[in-house]
């Protein structure tokens, strides 16, 4: 990717459309990490990210909502010259609707999840995609600073699918691991290791405890 792009699109303004971005710090560590290019890549919601992932994947699928009048992300980006448009492919309407029936055949080395942020439809865009993301492949989680969210990526990092690589600004990058992909037919909550690690906890305190605490509930 050549240097100049990466430095065009970071120069758009922060309110180039009125739908939020993220940082320019979170953009060039996108470009680092996906420096070797992409061959299928995926995001919910889209800006500025749309725009540098057309030029670092060969195939790129955009999951958000027409918002003509109210922030016009999806307006902007396509109207960009910023734009690689013969590699996006947009699936426009309500991702709580669209990620749940799209019938997904690729496997993903990136996926950024920045689409609706109320609690659950983060975990409803995470439930259909992350079968699909290949070993080694990234998840990027933005917005963090948002309670349900941070909670959702302490989860993530704490299964044994995932590694956390780091936290910039706002935004949590993960890296998928060897480990086997939690059916998303079956209930396997037993094994995994949020839910190991708050069992272990609870069974340290002292019965007195305990009862108090269900006393409490």
């Amino acid at each position: 990717m050549e240097k100049e792009t990466l430095a065009a699109i970071c120069a758009l303004p922060n309110d180039w459309h009125g739908a939020g971005t993220v940082s320019d710090v979170v953009l060039v560590a996108i470009a680092r990490r996906c420096a070797e290019g992409l061959t299928h890549s995926v995001e919910t919601g889209t800006g500025r990210t749309t725009l540098l992932l057309s030029h670092l994947s060969r195939d790129h699928t955009v999951f958000t909502k027409q918002d003509r009048g109210n922030g016009d992300s999806l307006d902007r980006v396509r109207a960009s010259w910023l734009l690689a448009p013969d590699v996006v492919r947009f699936v426009e309407g309500p991702t709580q609707i669209t990620v749940p029936r799209h019938a997904f055949a690729e496997r993903f080395e990136f996926a950024m999840l920045d689409g609706p942020h109320a609690f659950p439809f983060p975990y409803v865009e995470y439930c259909y995609i992350y079968p699909h993301i290949a070993p080694e492949g990234l998840l990027v989680v933005d917005d963090v600073q948002i309670p349900t969210i941070r909670v959702m990526v302490d989860i993530l990092r704490q299964d044994p699918m995932w590694r956390l690589l780091e936290v910039v600004g706002q935004t949590a990058f993960l890296q998928r691991t060897d480990a086997p992909t939690v059916d998303p037919l079956e209930d396997g909550w037993s094994l995994q290791g949020y839910n190991r690690r708050k069992a272990r906890l609870r069974d340290l305190l002292p019965p007195v405890v305990k009862r108090a605490w269900h006393r409490l509930r």
